[in-house]
């Protein structure tokens, strides 16, 4: 089984792997009860391979977190929202489809992922 791709942050760490991050980071609010939580997480899994390290996969188990899902007022799972400079670029609810998710990133990061993947291959 290959290793999780994205990375787990708290309350302690969130400032540091989120708010401060040199790259952006779509961070997913979830639960282990959650069933379409469970449905998009091998989604982000691959985003986060397939975005090899252009974007940041993070997430936040809720009952885990509350403190977090209160700061940003998480009233549904799945919640998805995407950070960049510290600053909240997008904010999505529910197990989207992958090109949907691949698309709302795109759009607000106002960039081509795939490029940056294919040039980083390319230079390596």
């Amino acid at each position: 089984m290959e290793r999780q791709a994205t990375k787990t942050v708290t309350g302690a760490t969130f400032e540091q792997e989120v708010l401060r991050s040199p790259v952006p980071v779509l961070v997913d609010f979830w639960a282990v009860w959650c069933g379409p939580c469970r449905m998009v997480a091998p989604i982000l899994d691959e985003l986060a391979r397939e975005w090899n390290g252009a974007v940041t996969v993070a997430k936040v188990n809720v009952d885990e977190q509350p403190d977090l899902a209160q700061r940003f007022g998480i009233q549904s799972i799945p919640t998805m929202i995407l950070f960049d400079q510290g600053q909240i670029r997008d904010r999505f609810v529910g197990a989207l489809p992958k090109s949907r998710i691949k698309e709302r990133i795109g759009q607000t990061v106002n960039t081509s992922l795939t490029a940056q993947v294919s040039v980083t291959e390319v230079s390596s």
